[in-house]
């Protein structure tokens, strides 16, 4: 089994493992906190009714259904007056829109120079799900690019690291925009090509599988060996609660070597930690790249925005040392912010808002189609990776994700998807075929939110079933199960996802 190696210790990372959740303020649980906790979270096998407390899928940070756009920008239900200033300084920042270097306010400035949008809420609409470009005139500003080259060695301290290097000129992020002067490194650029597929009862569904490229290189050609994955912004939504469940709880979960033959592999994700400098679970993005709220908005803030913090001092963002304009353009690093962009203060303000986006309650929970659905769902294996409930850690200094029972329907692992979604591109322990399973409660209200109904990692399916429909890999019997299943099961099955 492979190892993790934290300091002299060596510890499984396939199996319940000591991760520390050094993020948190925790209080171990105790025996019988721990029973119910296993009690509490059991599958049920009964479909007739819902399930106690099933309407409130965050606890007790559950809001109010909303029938506007701003259903995923409402603050815990069990915040406090107090923080709910913080929620909204917070808020304040992630939609500030940055300006590039000098400028009349050391507050705003720093953008780029080479950047994918100017601010937080340009890529996550509404705190919600962006888009692919609709068109060859749209912008990709909520759809970004990585790229890297095979090679390089990884941290000595995690086993099956699978290492990789940014491309020697544009690094290991495409960005499509930047401040005057200085030259975007390039435009994605997508087409599609349909493949109807058969499904029972006559019924059919197409799908539309995406070709990448990349136009206008600003710095010359990139590497012949280069890796794309296309990335669109995910929700926001509960985000502080997955980051409370404990690592411990995720790791029991796993199954590299599919030991209990349900030809389901979930592996964890092990990445080292820029804020406490030693391995850590990853949880965040869409590959489980980043361990905490924290670490991932300020990878956000150095790499789609080019804004600095202390985590990422470096005031000229993810320009690489062959573009030495970028490198050499101002910045705004200032003793203010600590030496960074965005200082302490205010990474901590936007991880607070980042970490208290409220779910919102179901709708429907106790309609008959919904609950045959669930059924549906629960029996044909998709339980399996989108585990359904979690008991968050007992906190000192969160109350708001505090020993919370959530449905938020993932495991947080990885999984491999098949070739169908494959990237193709490794990312610390995720192969080029694993993906983050995603949450999914909030995701019948994507069209009330973002306006689309668009899904998976780069938004190719156009509805809950093409998305359902592109699962390959290990879940490829579930997928099956789907496109042989009766119809009205299949439609039973998208209801009740629309009802999360």
């Amino acid at each position: 089994m492979p190892t993790l190696l934290v300091g002299i210790l060596s510890i499984p990372v396939d199996a319940v493992a000591e991760l520390p959740d050094l993020h948190l303020s925790v209080v171990p649980r105790t025996a019988a906190e721990a029973a119910r906790i296993a009690e509490a979270t059991r599958p049920t096998t009964d479909f007739s009714e819902p399930e106690r407390f099933e309407g409130n899928p965050a606890g007790a940070a559950t809001v109010r259904p909303s029938s506007t756009t701003n259903a995923f920008s409402q603050p815990s239900g069990n915040i406090s007056f107090e923080k709910e200033l913080d929620f909204k300084v917070g808020n304040g920042l992630f939609k500030k829109l940055w300006v590039s270097s000098p400028s009349s306010t050391l507050a705003s400035d720093g953008l780029g120079p080479l950047y994918n949008a100017r601010s937080c809420q340009r890529c996550h609409l509404k705190d919600g799900r962006g888009h692919p470009p609709e068109d060859p005139g749209d912008s990709a500003t909520s759809l970004l690019m990585r790229v890297s080259i095979p090679g390089g060695t990884g941290p000595a301290e995690i086993e099956g690291y699978l290492a990789t290097l940014p491309d020697p000129i544009y690094g290991r992020q495409i960005q499509d925009f930047s401040v005057a002067g200085i030259a975007a490194e390039a435009r994605v650029e997508i087409t599609y090509t349909e493949e109807v597929i058969a499904l029972s009862g006559g019924e059919t569904a197409s799908l539309r599988s995406p070709r990448y490229s990349l136009a206008n290189l600003g710095y010359g050609p990139l590497h012949p060996d280069i890796m794309i994955s296309p990335r669109v912004a995910p929700q926001m939504i509960g985000l502080g609660l997955l980051d409370a469940i404990p690592a411990a709880d995720i790791l029991a979960r796993v199954d590299p070597d599919d030991a209990d033959g349900d030809g389901i592999s979930g592996r964890a994700q092990i990445v080292m930690s820029s804020e406490h400098g030693v391995p850590m679970l990853g949880r965040f993005g869409l590959k489980a790249g980043q361990p905490s709220v924290k670490e991932q908005s300020a990878s956000a803030f150095a790499g789609d925005i080019g804004i600095s913090s202390t985590l990422h001092p470096d005031g000229f963002g993810e320009c690489t040392a062959a573009q030495t304009a970028c490198r050499s353009a101002a910045h705004g690093n200032t003793d203010a912010h600590d030496g960074a962009e965005i200082g302490t203060e205010g990474l901590d303000l936007v991880t607070f808002y980042s970490s208290n986006l409220g779910v919102p309650a179901r709708r429907d929970v106790d309609d008959t189609q919904v609950l045959h659905g669930k059924r549906v769902f629960y029996e044909t294996g998709c339980i399996a990776c989108h585990t359904p409930k979690h008991v968050t850690h007992r906190l000192t200094d969160q109350p708001e994700q505090s020993f919370q029972l959530i449905w938020p329907y993932t495991d947080m692992l990885l999984h491999d998807m098949g070739p169908g979604l494959a990237d193709n591109r490794p990312e610390a322990r995720a192969t080029g075929r694993e993906w983050r399973t995603p949450p999914l409660w909030g995701i019948g209200l994507t069209e009330q939110v973002s306006g689309h109904t668009y899904f998976l990692h780069d938004g190719r399916a156009r509805s809950l079933l093409e998305a359902v429909l592109w699962h390959g890999g290990e879940a490829e019997a579930q997928r099956q199960s789907v496109i042989d299943m009766p119809p009205p099961d299949r439609a039973a099955l998208i209801r009740f996802l629309e009802s999360l």
